[in-house]
């Protein structure tokens, strides 16, 4: 019996000293909000998404539906901040996209376009590569964009392990976007469908001459 229970006991801590992390607090104009009041939950605590087909890629799983969050307003052009619970440490490109609802973004499952508006990828100096492996993310919601509520997603796209499925950490927020102006048409792509097993971004090895690197997933819309 001795032996028995100290294994029960170490699966059953098994999925929460798992060794990943995830996207829990947004903060906007330097406003900081609690975990996961404008992010949706997701039910797999701080697992990966790796299914390239799977519409979990949107908002993570369990993350179809916004009923119990709450849709933060914002202005075009304001900052605004993710937060993980734990500092990013999986290599790999961290991307900013958004989807606009057609209606209410509480009801949205992220089935519309989506466009991409920042990459983080590595910097290369001397024949080696930083990445911006960190807890928070601050960029700003595009002034050019039409005004409505909004799912604002984030990825983090793990390549540490060169042979394995890559690993995305998703996240979504809900927002309700005002004083935009409108006269952006940005290209958008479909999720699941904007990631191919064969981008070069999502195949690369780095840690074999490893000098340069293409995010995967449409280019970032500029205004």
């Amino acid at each position: 019996m001795k032996s028995v229970l100290p294994a029960i006991a170490a699966l059953s801590l098994a999925p929460f000293t798992s060794a990943h992390y995830i996207f829990q607090k947004l903060a906007a104009s330097n406003v900081k909000f609690q975990t996961y009041e404008h992010i949706r939950y997701n039910t797999n605590y701080n697992s990966p998404v790796t299914d390239l087909a799977s519409k979990d890629l949107r908002c993570n799983v369990g993350g179809a539906s916004g009923s119990n969050t709450t849709t933060l307003p914002v202005k075009a052009g304001d900052p605004f901040t993710f937060t993980s619970d734990v500092a990013v440490y999986h290599q790999g490109p961290i991307s900013l996209y958004m989807s606009k609802a057609p209606g209410k973004v509480a009801d949205y499952d992220g089935s519309g376009g989506w466009f991409k508006i920042y990459d983080w990828g590595p910097t290369f100096n001397g024949g080696q590569a930083s990445w911006p492996l960190r807890t928070d993310y601050t960029y700003n919601i595009p002034k050019c964009i039409k005004d409505g509520e909004y799912l604002l997603r984030i990825q983090s796209l793990a390549i540490h392990n060169p042979g394995s499925t890559p690993q995305f950490y998703v996240s979504c927020a809900q927002i309700n976007v005002t004083g935009g102006s409108g006269t952006a048409n940005p290209t958008t792509v479909s999720i699941p469908g904007a990631f191919k097993a064969t981008d070069p971004g999502y195949t690369a090895n780095i840690y074999n001459n490893f000098n340069s690197y293409t995010v995967p997933g449409p280019a970032p819309m500029t205004c």
